[in-house]
């Protein structure tokens, strides 16, 4: 078993603990998502909070609006910015008119930061995608983001980037709770070396209506 496959069979035992994507960077486990935090003191706030609590993972996206409040968050949190993983996304109509490159530069400048640990796509809009993979590709060439990946692609979508990517993603980011497991896209990221991220692992909510859940519950 390679080194990269026996760090991902480990189990997490600390807000610490860390993976290895299949470029060899380290990514922390568990991150704090700032989707709906508005920009300015509220994800300033919520952001500090986190990095004190020992959250070093914050994922954030251009279409948030609040790339400017975690920037400013991460510089005054007063931890080194090589001790963060810091993620954002290209939105939708960034990549419709054909500018990830212009908005990754924009998405730098918000963050006040010389380089994002992962740039996904965050959504794959359909007869743009591929084309912002290889913009993707070279920024990630120039060393600007340390890691590229994906956010919200299937099966079929993860096919059709494979037959014209010279780098396949390193992450896949997607909605993953009791309920909605994906296991045939689970599995077959897992074969192509491509580390599953779940968001909204709480169902946004939901699973506090799962039966199964609410019967382990009540024997707490």
């Amino acid at each position: 078993m390679s080194d990269i496959k026996q760090e991902r069979t480990k189990m997490i035992s600390s807000i610490n603990d860390r993976t290895l994507l299949n470029n060899g960077t380290d990514m922390p486990w568990l991150g704090f998502g700032v989707y709906k935090i508005k920009d300015e003191q509220e994800v300033v706030n919520s952001v500090k909070y986190a990095l004190e609590t020992g959250y070093r993972s914050i994922d954030t996206a251009s279409v948030y609006g609040n790339e400017e409040g975690v920037g400013r968050a991460i510089r005054e949190s007063g931890i080194p910015r090589g001790d963060i993983f810091l993620t954002t996304k290209v939105w939708n109509d960034d990549q419709r008119g054909k500018r990830t490159l212009e908005a990754f530069e924009e998405s730098l400048k918000r963050l006040k930061t010389e380089y994002v640990d992962l740039y996904l796509i965050h959504w794959p809009v359909k007869d743009y995608y591929k084309d912002t993979w290889h913009v993707m590709e070279k920024i990630y060439q120039s060393g600007r983001a340390r890691a590229i990946g994906v956010s919200n692609f299937m099966i079929h979508h993860l096919e059709e980037l494979k037959k014209t990517a010279s780098i396949m993603p390193m992450v896949n980011q997607i909605k993953l709770c009791p309920g909605d497991t994906k296991d045939e896209l689970v599995s077959y990221c897992r074969e192509n070396g491509i580390l599953v991220e779940a968001y909204s692992p709480l169902g946004t909510g939901k699973v506090f209506k799962v039966p199964e859940l609410i019967d382990l519950a009540s024997k707490i």
